[in-house]
């Protein structure tokens, strides 16, 4: 994943960044939302913050997750940043720029799409599009980034919060600019609210180290190891963005927590460029670092926390990487050239698993729902709009190993595999249908209300067998209405509307809703009313909803008067996706009703006047602690805070709160001031060492201050420094069905907790009531509370589950919620009861295609799936008739879960039917499936010259000849407007002399082809057929080209050869052999205009001149030299003497008797088969052509037609000026024994 904030500094160059990889404890991850991203609990995380003095208001940039880690953005904005990433599995990446003091650069990121979904240690949730899994190696022009983190990643996993929109983010920097006038002021403040003077100012411990060297580098990258190890390893480099790759880089290694570091160029190799550091999340003690692949593509692997490396050639480039779950060595890598690579040696040897994988999704499998831990989940693209979700095993992926889960296509991006859950969509007729998988069980359509009609929908959360969504319906915009499902994940039910969304500088959706940890069951949002965005909380897991009392006094004690509804506390709920980054809102496992957040007070959330706010008991009341925005931190696992300052200025003190946050001490950390740019803690949430990245300029090196808090504390907490403390929502001790009893620090102890405390809780079970159940689906609260049916849903149709069981549960309107452990009660009252299915005929029959589509491929596999939505699907049979004389009968629905597959061997609509019949009845439903040849070519026919006002016909010819449903478009000379027809033969009449351009468009499925052609129209002319001496067809390639320029030669000799003007020569070399030509004789306008009769004569005078020429053999060219060619008058012509004078010359009947003659001796010579080059040919095609279009177009036959193209083009004497057969419905194979041209048929204009 890959977010964060940029700094730049006025030379353009950015400043320096800060990548800081922590220890991720794995712990379990629960919702989170914010860019709501496909994350899971095993997934690696990366923040990138950028800052700048003196332009924007302090913002925290992420909040820490452990307690530990901050970074501060003074610029007040999160921007993509393209350079950093967090591993996945891997250990935690934390990217943080050097501040920068003049100005603030930002760059942005691609958009990501489709499914979205997060989990985090209880954070907001973040929407975003397919799931995130992998780093993103290398630079901005050359890696796919992740915005989101997909399943299979380390616990705890987040993603990167974007501030918000421009509007906010605007607020801001003004709100900053104002402060840093008064910034003396504020600080005239603080020194009141201290006890000491500033001769007496408390110290903590702390050491400074200057990285010597690396003052150029503007990247770094920080490993942690935490968790009893002293190791942490600092990768820094200098970052080119003109050049987008890494010039420079150094490695550095610290093994007494941070105090000194050494520098391990040297065991690395000195000219070795780095780019990134992973770690395994089974091992600590394994680490990997990437080469700048612009220099090599090599890995170096250490085993020992670093101390030593091994390098390892690569064959590909690395853009994302997945670690095992479990397995420490097991790796799947993502290349540039989408294939998937995997690895179970840590990297050292790489395999190769599947090609054209879509970026980002794949998954390892899960233990215990996967039948083996070495099955990987995957999505393959197969086009632009397709996609398959297949199954592999890691080192055996063949096709015979690979399995199918869903039968058809899905949507690109749509693969969603989380916890028990796996989600796909598919796009039918413009509409999006979401399908749902439980614990690998078969895919069911996810059922919404009814009338939802989703613009946009993104998996929040699959915790605790429950899926929670995020849609925005067709008459929304800016807001998302959440909706809870059953433990199936298929039935949903609205439990919040309208709550706002953003748009994140990477494009990624982001949703207001955040979990608070350590509390089962309570969320907050912000909620769009009338115009007005309000905070709300529930404790119930969104059955009820409230607004938050505002504190009853400020900062200086002066009465707060906000009466509810009309006045409330509001709550910025960004979170950072590092969990050892601060944002707006933070909460804690280890201290559970601790909640810290920046927020304002009134009617509405707005981005001035912002505070920070703190609450104790669990948001029932809540307490200003600061004025302006801070970064608070949990120390010791809650027992203390942390309050560092935004601001662009330099500093060098903190605040401490040993009291949650009542009163607060200020304590300096360094001598002279530093310029924050982030903090990176002892991995854990016992934390008590600290470590601030910093710089005394934005020229000068790197400066770490290790903090040490210990000193701090004189000793180990005791029992008697604990309370109990009871959870309660206004006094309600009953939530989620039960009461619950935490154990506290008190406000007085000043002890260490230490790392092996936990959170203690004693749970009591409450009795049930009606708070405890939400609506069941098809059910709506009404006003008064109570369930009651939508006006859309008939309460019978609750007996969905009979279509497989024999019995069913019969809804009450209600349905527990999930998680919610009360007893007794009025549970009966509201449990839905099990029932027998009742007899009844079968109703709501369904019948698809698995592509959702009403086209298919002819010879392929077609899967129809036929679904029942009521009716005992054990004693109700459905009969398929496909269309084409085959149908089956099935017993009963179960028996076709998985689809029916057929084969159809001829093009054409066929009505496929399924009806469902039992005892008590029957239903059918119709699908009209249109079976296609792909469409290779198409080739117009028409006459090189027409006659002026006289009909003439156009015909186009297909290749495969059959091809389905064709749809032919027309364009006629200059007219605007086409004409449209479903068959491909048009007459038309030119009324016009000159030259007119035919164009036909074929539209056939998705495909859309096109021919064009020139015909010169005249009202009077002669043709005559052309024939040569028989050495031409010897050097005829059969290619227009070619006939093009024999064309142009022929003209030329019969120029010269007969003086006739060349305006009134038109001479075309027709396709095919024997090679064969065609004259065109024009009258003399200048001569002739307006005079037929004159206009006759003159085209017999040039007529017989003409043929003249050609009998005397005066009609000759050179082909090349040595090969003289001669040009005859034929005896025969293409077409019949174009004669358009009403009175017929005696010649003329001569001309026809010989055309009868001839007829009479080509019968003669077919039915003896004379091997007469041309004409044997031609009727050997025709019989085969005859043969073949006998056959029913709908009757099946034995052998399976191919598509391919098909090369029909007639030799004959004749035009093609035919209409193709249009009976047969297969594609017809070309006769074995016949080879056609090469080349379309067409006329050349010369």
């Amino acid at each position: 994943m890959e977010r964060g904030i940029r700094y730049c500094r006025v030379n353009a160059l950015c400043t320096l960044l800060l990548v800081l990889f922590a220890w991720v404890p794995v712990t379990k991850t629960v919702i989170t939302c914010r860019s709501c991203h496909l994350l899971d609990k095993w997934s690696g995380r990366e923040l990138l913050v950028r800052m700048e003095s003196g332009v924007d208001s302090g913002k925290v940039s992420g909040k820490n997750g452990d307690g530990s880690t901050a970074l501060f953005n003074s610029a007040g904005a999160e921007t993509a940043q393209p350079d950093c990433v967090a591993t996945e599995h891997g250990e935690h990446a934390h990217s943080v720029r050097k501040r920068n003091t003049d100005r603030l650069r930002s760059e942005k990121m691609p958009p990501d799409d489709k499914w979205k979904s997060m989990r985090s240690n209880g954070k907001v949730y973040n929407l975003k599009r397919a799931g995130s899994q992998g780093s993103t190696p290398g630079d901005h022009h050359h890696r796919v980034r992740r915005s989101t983190q997909g399943p299979g990643s380390p616990a705890g996993a987040r993603s990167l919060p974007p501030v918000g929109n421009s509007t906010a983010q605007a607020a801001r920097r003004v709100r900053r600019v104002r402060r840093v006038r008064r910034s003396e002021l504020r600080w005239n403040r603080e020194e009141r609210r201290t006890a000491t003077s500033r001769q007496e100012e408390l110290k903590l411990t702390s050491s400074t180290f200057a990285l010597t060297g690396d003052s150029a580098h503007n990247q770094a990258m920080v490993h942690w190891s935490g968790q009893n190890s002293s190791v942490i390893l600092m990768l820094t480099k200098l970052y080119d963005f003109n050049l987008g790759s890494v010039t420079e880089s150094s490695l550095w290694r610290s093994t007494d927590y941070g105090t000194t570091y050494e520098k391990l160029n040297e065991k690395v190799g000195v000219k070795t460029i780095l780019s990134y550091l992973y770690v395994s999340p089974n091992n600590k003690r394994k680490i990997m670092l990437l080469t700048d692949p612009e220099v090599e593509s090599s890995l170096l692997i250490s085993s020992d926390e670093g101390a030593t490396y091994q390098k390892y050639r690569l064959n590909f480039y690395i853009l994302n990487l997945l670690f095992h779950p479990e397995q420490e060595d097991w790796i799947l890598a993502y290349g540039h050239d989408q294939k998937l690579y995997s690895s179970v040696e840590f990297g050292r040897r790489w395999q190769l698993v599947h090609e054209r994988v879509t970026p980002n999704q794949f998954y390892w499998s899960k233990l215990g729902l996967d039948k083996e831990p070495g099955l990987i989940h995957l999505e393959t693209s197969i086009s632009e709009t397709q996609a398959l979700y297949v199954t592999c095993k890691l080192q055996n992926c063949t096709d015979a190993n690979k399995g199918k889960p869903f039968p058809g296509y899905i949507d690109p991006n749509s693969l969603v595999v989380q916890d028990e859950y796996v989600f796909v969509q598919v796009s039918t007729g413009g509409r999006p249908i979401y399908y749902v998988s439980f614990r690998r069980d078969v895919f069911t359509p996810m059922k919404l209300p009814k009338y939802t009609l989703p613009k946009d929908l993104h998996v929040i959360s699959t915790d605790e067998n429950r899926v929670v969504a995020a849609v925005q319906e067709w008459n929304q915009n800016d807001t998302y209405n959440l909706y809870v499902s059953e433990s199936g994940g298929i039935y949903y039910t609205l439990a919040l509307e309208n709550v706002m969304s953003s748009m994140g500088p990477e494009g990624n959706v982001m949703i207001d809703l955040y979990e608070v940890a350590g509390i089962k069951g309570m969320f907050l949002a912000n909620k769009k009313i009338n115009n007005e965005v309000k905070t709300h909380i529930t404790y119930n897991k969104g059955r009820d909803w409230r607004l938050l009392q505002a504190p009853s006094a400020d900062l200086r004690g002066n009465p707060i008067h906000c009466i509810l509804p009309y006045c409330s506390l509001h709550l910025h709920l960004h979170v950072s996706a590092n969990p050892y980054t601060s944002g707006n809102i933070a909460s804690r496992e280890s201290a559970p009703g601790i909640i810290v957040a920046s927020g304002s007070i009134g009617a509405e959330l707005t981005s001035s006047n912002v505070s920070m706010f703190i609450t104790s008991d669990a948001g029932n009341t809540w307490r200003q602690i600061f004025d302006e925005e801070y970064s608070v931190l949990y120390l010791d696992q809650g027992g203390a805070l942390v309050a560092i300052r935004h601001t662009p200025l330099p500093i060098r003190h903190l605040w401490l709160s040993f009291d949650e946050g009542r009163v607060w001490n200020k304590y300096s950390f360094t001598s002279s001031p530093l310029f924050v740019d982030g903090v990176l803690g002892e991995p854990g949430e016992e934390t008590l060492i600290m470590t601030i990245f910093g710089h005394v300029s934005h020229r000068s090196e790197w400066q770490l201050v290790k903090i040490d808090f210990r000193s701090i504390f004189n000793r180990r907490c005791i029992e008697s420094d604990y309370v109990p403390w009871d959870l309660h929502d206004q006094g309600e001790r009953c939530l989620m069905g039960v009461k619950r009893v935490y154990r506290k620090l008190k406000a007085i102890a000043r002890c260490v907790m230490g790392k092996t405390y936990s959170v203690t809780m004693i749970s009591e079970p409450c009795d049930c009531t009606e708070s405890d159940f939400e609506c069941d689906y098809g059910f709506e609260r009404k006003t008064d509370g109570k369930c009651t049916p939508a006006f859309w849903f008939p309460p019978s149709s609750m007996s969905r589950t009979c279509i497989t069981e024999h019995t069913f549960l019969n809804s009450t309107g209600y349905r527990k919620v999930v998680s919610n452990n009360c007893t007794g009660g009025v549970v009966e009252q509201y449990t839905a009861r099990r029932q027998l299915c009742p007899s009844q005929a079968p109703r709501g029959l369904h019948l698809v295609t698995s592509e959702g589509k009403l086209t298919a491929t002819l010879a392929s596999n077609v899967t129809l799936l036929v679904f029942l939505e009521e009716g005992d699907g054990s004693k109700t049979s459905i009969t398929v008739d496909f269309g084409d004389g085959n149908a089956f009968t099935y017993s009963n629905v179960s028996s076709i879960e998985d689809g029916i597959k057929h084969i159809y061997k001829n093009v054409g609509i066929y009505r496929v039917s399924a009806t469902a019949e039992n005892s008590l009845g029957s239903e059918t439903v119709l699908l009209f499936l249109h079976i296609t040849c792909q469409l290779e070519s198409v080739h117009l026919s028409a006459p090189f010259v027409a006659v002026k006002n006289k009909e003439v016909n156009l015909t186009v010819v297909l290749w495969p000849s059959q091809v389905g449903t064709v749809t032919y478009i027309w364009w006629f000379g200059n007219n605007s407007e086409p004409v449209i027809t479903l068959e491909g033969s048009v007459a038309f009449t030119f009324s016009r002399e000159g030259i007119s351009v035919v164009t036909v468009q074929v539209s056939a499925g998705n495909n859309i082809l096109q021919d064009r052609k020139t015909v010169a129209v005249h009202e009077y002319f002669r043709s005559h057929l052309l024939a040569f001496s028989s050495n031409l067809d010897d050097h005829n390639p059969d290619v227009s080209e070619w006939r093009l320029d024999v064309s142009r030669v022929i003209k030329t000799s019969m120029v010269q050869a007969t003086g006739v003007n060349p305006e009134q020569l038109l001479v075309t070399v027709l396709p095919g052999l024997p090679t064969a030509a065609e004259f065109f004789l024009l009258p003399d306008k200048q001569l002739t205009e307006g005079k037929p009769d004159k206009t006759a004569s003159h085209l017999d005078q040039l007529s017989e001149l003409v043929l003249s020429a050609l009998n005397q053999n005066l009609v000759q060219f050179t082909l090349r030299p040595g090969v003289q060619i001669t040009v005859y008058a034929a005896h025969l012509s293409a077409a019949p003497l174009v004669d358009t004078s009403e009175n017929h010359s005696g010649s003329a009947m001569l001309m026809l008797l010989s055309v009868v003659v001839v007829g009479l001796a080509v019968f003669l010579i077919y039915k003896f088969k004379r091997k007469i080059p041309g004409l044997h040919i031609y009727a050997a095609m025709q019989d085969e052509k005859e043969q073949e279009m006998i056959q029913s177009p709908v009757s099946p036959t034995d052998s399976t037609p191919s598509c391919s193209s098909q090369r029909e083009l007639l030799t004959s004497l004749e035009p093609l000026d035919t209409e193709p057969n249009t009976q047969t419905i297969e594609c017809i194979k070309p006769h074995p024994r016949v080879k056609f041209s090469s080349d379309l048929p067409t006329y050349i204009d010369v």
